[in-house]
């Protein structure tokens, strides 16, 4: 825990106060209890499909002194991969008034953006310069602050592991949600990385739960031989559909989160997003302290992993790379 710890301070909180010395006395009697702060969070996934960002999260609070029930309330709000939903948690928090608001991923952060007085930290996006919720990563200004995942060349890092499990794939599907506002750059980046590894990118795009038949169809049509999966709410809400699409045709396929490896993915490689939430747990201590979101550059992601599933590899057939498996945080099967 120390080292953690040391993570969070690092960021700034400096001073931890605890409750009781913020109380004040009048009339030589004890002050009532102060309100619990109210954290909201915006989030795509339900807290058991999203545990291991949610107790990071909850870990860096604790780790900074905070107690569930004591100090802090938590107000978990789940799209279940609906976007739509976020607009109306958003007015609700703020009915609510909410001392703080933690979002992931761009319909949640756009949303918030319209919260305003209301400090956002958001615990994970690709862009938020190019959203506009930001003037820059050193200088946010306005509101919102937290942490980026903006990292050059991830879906060419992506691209060279499907190509190391499956040398000889050309076809390669992308399946992204082009409704997203991050989906456009998402699409260029990726025909951008498959050329010069001699691939062809089809894009298979998935609005909604029904489009996923859809994109599946036009996968077998087309006899994709390599799957490339974005983060998106309604690709992270049905992962189970996806994963099991890949298995049923046995196309090799790498995902951005270890929650699809864990599903029975083939492998994934992206940010470590446990490790992102506990650090935005900082950003939020920082704010019920009287820090500014202004005042708080957006910071980037320091760690992250490539997670494989043997057994996924052994049903497809493919013999894993000694060297990719050693370079592997974690080898599952």
């Amino acid at each position: 825990m120390g080292g953690r710890r040391e993570l969070l301070l690092a960021l700034g909180a400096s001073l931890v106060w605890p409750p009781a010395a913020r109380a004040q006395k009048s009339g030589g009697k004890p002050a009532p209890e102060p309100a619990l702060a109210r954290i909201g969070m915006l989030e795509t996934t339900s807290p058991s499909s999203n545990r291991a960002n949610y107790e990071a999260f909850r870990d860096g609070l604790r780790d900074l002194g905070h107690v569930e029930g004591k100090d802090i309330l938590i107000d978990y709000r789940s799209a279940d991969g609906r976007s739509e939903q976020f607009p109306d948690f958003v007015a609700d928090l703020v009915r609510l008034k909410a001392d703080v608001i933690v979002a992931r991923g761009t319909p949640a952060i756009l949303a918030a953006k319209l919260a305003a007085p209301i400090p956002v930290v958001m615990s994970g996006v690709s862009d938020p310069v190019g959203l506009k919720v930001a003037a820059s990563l050193a200088r946010p200004g306005g509101h919102m602050t937290g942490l980026a995942t903006q990292v050059r060349e991830m879906t060419a890092r992506r691209l060279d592991l499907l190509r190391e499990v499956a040398p000889r794939a050309v076809r390669v599907g992308a399946l992204l949600n082009m409704s997203n506002p991050a989906g456009q750059a998402q699409w260029k980046e990726t025909e951008a990385a498959a050329r010069p590894l001699g691939m062809r990118a089809t894009l298979l795009d998935v609005r909604d739960p029904q489009g996923f038949a859809v994109a599946f169809d036009e996968a077998g049509e087309k006899r994709l031989e390599a799957l490339l999966v974005s983060l998106d709410p309604i690709i992270a809400e049905h992962r189970g559909a996806v994963v099991e699409f890949a298995a049923k045709y046995r196309i090799p396929a790498i995902y951005p989160d270890s929650e699809f490896v864990m599903a029975g993915g083939l492998m994934s490689y992206g940010v470590h997003y446990p490790h992102l939430y506990y650090r935005a747990a900082g950003y939020v201590d920082r704010i019920l302290r009287g820090t500014k979101p202004a005042d708080l550059p957006i910071g980037l992601p320091t760690k992250f992993q490539l997670v494989v599933q043997q057994r996924t590899a052994r049903s497809l057939g493919l013999a894993l790379p000694p060297a990719l498996l050693q370079r592997a945080d974690r080898v599952i099967g």
